[in-house]
């Protein structure tokens, strides 16, 4: 930690980041893996329904539809992208 700050040094700062990115992978293998079995189980993960998403996206406001996506659900911004790209 840094001296008098409070704040982390550099080093925790690049150690800490290179925590996050495996933690992050293994989520994503995680999630991945989860899909694997759902799709084997025959099970369908349900959408919400989201009006304001549709509409956003047959007006062609993909970003908007995204950022409402995210609003709506409370997910991060790749599961926002893909949830919204499958409903396209």
């Amino acid at each position: 930690m840094g001296s008098f700050s409070g704040r982390p040094d550099d080093r925790e700062l690049r150690r800490l980041e290179a925590r996050l990115g495996r933690t992050h992978r293994k989520i994503e293998r995680v999630e991945r893996q989860l899909d694997l079995i759902l799709g084997h189980l025959g099970i369908q993960e349900e959408q919400p329904s989201l009006p304001r998403v549709t509409e956003l996206l047959r007006d062609g406001k993909k970003i908007e539809a995204i950022k409402a996506y995210r609003e709506a659900t409370g997910a991060g911004l790749l599961e926002a992208k893909q949830a919204v790209e499958r409903m396209d």
